[in-house]
């Protein structure tokens, strides 16, 4: 549960007006108006004097609130209002990993990892092989490992630039936020192979080797008369038709 606290300093038994607000991004709207809860806190809140408590709290219920009284005096209407603001802390989720199951010598590979429950949003940590990945800082071991991607642990992803072979591995991503445990998805394998130069040129050779044989075919046919034939008996027939008309 959660409570919102507003105390005021109007004089007791003094008839007052009490209202909660929530401030939102697309505008304001009422959580308490007419000594009743509006939307989804109706049912789950309940008054403390002039504060308030919600019960099973969720990520929804996060942001600013507002809390506005007001009270009728011999000298006016008197109004004081407080602001607060909730944070609603929740554990990761399991994240979802992108991995690509193989990829080429010196293409550009990039690894995702992203889950979008926490809260606060989490960082994210690479692992190949179960060891964990430096960040290139550009300093210390991590400079000195020579490393040939980089990894945001913000957005959760791990870019390859160059992939090499040596980057063939199990590779599997943790969220974390601190609150609760962190979340890791399932292992993923990333095979890193060279390109097959030498399959590329069989298969050029190959298609060649069908276009030589049709042009081969095609010169014999036109040299053993096949198309003549065939163009003769058509004017022949065209004669013929001519004739009998």
């Amino acid at each position: 549960e959660a409570i919102l606290s507003c105390k005021h300093k109007f004089p007791e038994g003094t008839s007052l007006r009490i209202e909660w607000k929530k401030i939102q991004s697309q505008g304001v709207s009422f959580v308490y108006y007419n000594s009743e809860f509006t939307g989804d806190l109706r049912g789950r809140a309940e008054m403390l004097n002039t504060g308030i408590r919600i019960r099973n709290v969720t990520r929804r219920d996060s942001g600013t609130y507002r809390c506005e009284i007001s009270a009728k005096s011999e000298e006016g209407q008197r109004l004081g209002e407080a602001t607060i603001t909730l944070t609603v802390l929740v554990a990761p989720t399991t994240p979802v990993c992108e991995v690509p199951s193989s990829a080429m010598t010196g293409t550009v590979v990039q690894l995702s990892c992203k889950e979008t429950e926490g809260s606060p949003p989490s960082e994210y940590q690479w692992y190949k092989n179960g060891v964990a990945l430096l960040e290139k800082t550009g300093t210390g071991s991590a400079r000195a490992a020579n490393i040939t991607y980089t990894m945001n642990k913000k957005s959760g992803t791990l870019l390859f630039n160059t992939v090499t072979k040596n980057d063939t591995g199990e590779y599997f991503c943790e969220a974390s936020n601190g609150i609760g445990l962190s979340q890791k998805c399932s292992v993923k394998r990333m095979q890193v192979d060279d390109l097959n130069v030498s399959g590329i040129i069989m298969a050029v050779v190959f298609v060649a080797l069908v276009m030589v044989l049709c042009g081969l075919g095609v010169f014999y046919a036109q040299k053993k008369g096949y198309f003549a034939k065939e163009s003769s008996s058509q004017k022949k027939t065209n004669y013929q038709s001519t004739s009998e008309k």
